[in-house]
């Protein structure tokens, strides 16, 4: 009897010690195991579940003016089943546009495209990118980075609202009607010599430096300009930081746009060099953001004439996001005169020959936009 009472009590222990194990980590000194909450949907794993999607499903907006200022807004508020990542970025070509990109989920099917007045918002589109929903919102201008927000709030089963993905944007302050003339006759046009003082730009294998030849080509464009009764306003007139010595390139550049900005220039034309790590590569190209209808007028009247000037490589006038060009509140413009980086396009831009053409071929290019301009249309 005593042995069977022995056996009985050896068998509980061996089976508690066995379940104690089974709960223990696995590394010595570790804590115990804690239970993990269970999944959502758009964690499970598995065969048949791996990256489920979430559903990006109904949208709505509102419009909103502030009783003060009379600043005007739009919000707009998408449902989604579950936590989601959104991001959005501001792009020029071909249209200015928003576009927001909604992480791991599918629109759908009661989701459709939107059409809105035109005020702060043309339409809205929503597209599959991948795993991803791209939101595409048309605006009538261009956004600073200030004129919009996007945010996240989480779900709220208490008051039963579901993950929401919020985009809110602001109208932006109206650009100025343009009614351009004929000719350079009193037009005030902002010159920027890119780069200068503690930024040498890109160097050449020479060891020429980007901030002389841009400087150096923008007195030249000064000087022709006034000859021809233009006002003139430059970022800067010798080897000097625009903002002060070793700023932050944002303020750098901020600082050349307000300076156009403040004194009111028709257009604004920044000079610059190109650089690439092939030195074979050359050529001539100008940018624009298309904030106005005049952008891209402007760029392909400057290419056409540097064309004509400087007889490089065409690389045409092309879209871009550059900083310059997107914060001036008028036509603009960027033209990299050549590659400094290609040995026989550095001595170019070192001669002094070439780079009174180059000063001819912007300053022409700048007659035949103000001639595009004043034309009806």
């Amino acid at each position: 009897m005593r042995k069977i009472v022995l056996f009985l009590v050896l068998v509980i222990l061996m089976t508690s010690w066995t379940s104690a194990f089974a709960a223990s980590p696995s590394v010595a000194g570790a804590k115990p195991a804690i239970a993990l909450p269970k999944l959502t949907s758009y964690q499970q794993t598995g065969v048949s579940g791996v990256n489920r999607a979430q559903e990006l499903s109904k949208v709505r907006w509102a419009n909103h003016t502030d009783a003060v200022t009379g600043a005007a807004s739009l919000r707009l508020v998408m449902d989604v089943s579950g936590p989601a990542e959104a991001s959005g970025v501001v792009t020029s070509a071909p249209t200015p546009r928003l576009v927001v990109t909604v992480k791991g989920t599918v629109p759908g099917k009661e989701v459709d495209d939107l059409d809105f007045d035109g005020k702060i918002v043309d339409k809205v589109a929503f597209n599959v990118s991948g795993k991803d929903t791209r939101v595409v919102l048309d605006l009538p201008q261009a956004l600073e980075d200030s004129d919009y927000r996007i945010f996240t709030l989480p779900s709220d089963a208490k008051n039963n609202k579901p993950f929401r993905v919020v985009i809110d944007i602001n109208k932006p302050l109206p650009l100025p009607d343009f009614s351009f003339t004929a000719g350079l006759q009193n037009k005030v046009i902002a010159i920027d010599p890119g780069h200068g003082g503690s930024d040498p730009g890109a160097i050449g294998p020479g060891r020429v430096q980007e901030k002389t030849v841009t400087l150096a080509v923008a007195q030249n464009v000064k000087s022709l300009l006034e000859k021809a009764g233009a006002r003139v306003v430059m970022t800067r007139q010798n080897d000097q930081d625009v903002f002060g010595p070793n700023a932050s390139a944002v303020d750098e550049l901020k600082a050349r746009s307000t300076i156009a900005n403040v004194r009111n220039a028709d257009v604004f034309v920044s000079i610059h060099a190109d650089s690439f790590t092939d030195r074979s590569v050359g050529g001539t190209s100008t940018y624009y953001y298309q904030k106005t209808k005049y952008d891209a007028m402007l760029a392909k009247a400057l290419q056409a004439n540097l064309m004509d000037a400087g007889n490089l490589q065409d690389r045409r006038a092309n879209p871009a996001n550059f900083y310059v060009i997107k914060r001036t509140r008028m036509p603009a413009a960027l033209v990299e005169l050549a590659f400094i980086s290609n040995p026989n396009e550095e001595k170019l831009l070192s001669s002094p020959d070439f780079q009174q053409k180059m000063a001819q071929g912007i300053v022409r290019g700048l007659e035949r936009f103000f001639s595009q301009a004043a034309k009806p249309n």
